[in-house]
């Protein structure tokens, strides 16, 4: 099995990581097409979930991911967790710019799935493909609420927050020198995470806390008539503040996880030899 695994190299781990964050995408835009699309259709309105079931779908999208990439790749699914890893982990760094291409490939294809399957909710909840969907497949400052005043320079920050409390528990959570999850529990608590961060941090700037969650979708979503794709409610240029803001913040959570935890903890040493019991002479 070691030698089979061996032999895919990088064209398995980032199989791996285009399928798992094709899955994170499917379940995660998935969830929220359903609730702002297909919700807007019931009577009364909003009759398919809200924003509980999309904290929590979220969650469960980055569980189900991880589970089907970790074994070939180590599930990354988030370029901000790529540039971390390879920043304070030892992760190459010639893999890093495969390992995002893939990720970004796996949303973007995710995201034309997603377009495709509600294209009559869509459509008929909002015929002229605007910001009033728009937040199905990328971010926007506020959800796209004109009523909470959020600028681009909030939603920066609130980014920035967002990602590196998720980098500094995905790290706490995966270091062996710590108290990971046993059972394989790892990508269960990874997504309770998300679930705890979208429940928390989920109105300035919809919880993006990953650049490939969100140029995907937002490129599928401007190939296919959403031609405002690029820009928020107001106008401005929006789409780099949910890429900048994930690598800063991601950076920001490992320097943090590794100044107040990391370096205190014991590192690993070999066993001690186990005594060899003298030969009874009597």
């Amino acid at each position: 099995m070691t030698e089979r695994l061996k032999g895919h190299g990088l064209v398995g781990e980032l199989s791996a990581e285009f399928a798992g964050t094709m899955i994170l995408i499917l379940f995660g835009c998935g969830v929220v097409a359903q609730v702002v699309a297909g919700g807007a259709l019931t009577d009364p309105a909003g009759g398919l979930g809200n924003h509980d079931s999309i904290a929590w779908a979220w969650g469960l999208a980055v569980t189900l991911g991880v589970y089907v990439a970790a074994r070939l790749s180590g599930a990354h699914l988030n370029p901000a967790v790529t540039l971390a890893l390879a920043a304070f982990k030892g992760f190459p760094w010639r893999r890093v710019a495969p390992y995002m291409v893939a990720q970004v490939a796996g949303a973007f294809v995710a995201a034309l799935i997603i377009r495709w399957n509600y294209s009559e909710a869509l459509a008929k909840a909002d015929p002229g493909h605007t910001i009033k969907t728009q937040g199905v497949f990328s971010t926007l400052p506020a959800n796209g609420n004109p009523n909470l005043p959020v600028t681009e320079w909030g939603a920066l920050r609130d980014q920035i927050i967002g990602t590196a409390l998720l980098l500094l528990l995905i790290l706490a959570v995966t270091d062996l020198l710590g108290t990971p999850p046993g059972a394989n529990l790892a990508p269960f608590i990874v997504g309770l995470i998300v679930v705890a961060i979208g429940m928390a941090f989920g109105t300035n700037a919809g919880y993006a806390i990953n650049p490939a969650r969100d140029f995907g979708p937002r490129l599928a979503s401007f190939l296919t008539g959403y031609g405002g794709a690029w820009r928020d409610q107001y106008g401005h240029f929006y789409f780099w503040v949910p890429i900048i803001g994930p690598f800063i913040g991601g950076l920001l959570g490992a320097v943090i996880y590794k100044t107040f935890i990391g370096r205190y903890l014991p590192t690993a040493e070999p066993e001690p030899a186990g005594r060899v019991p003298a030969p009874d002479e009597s």
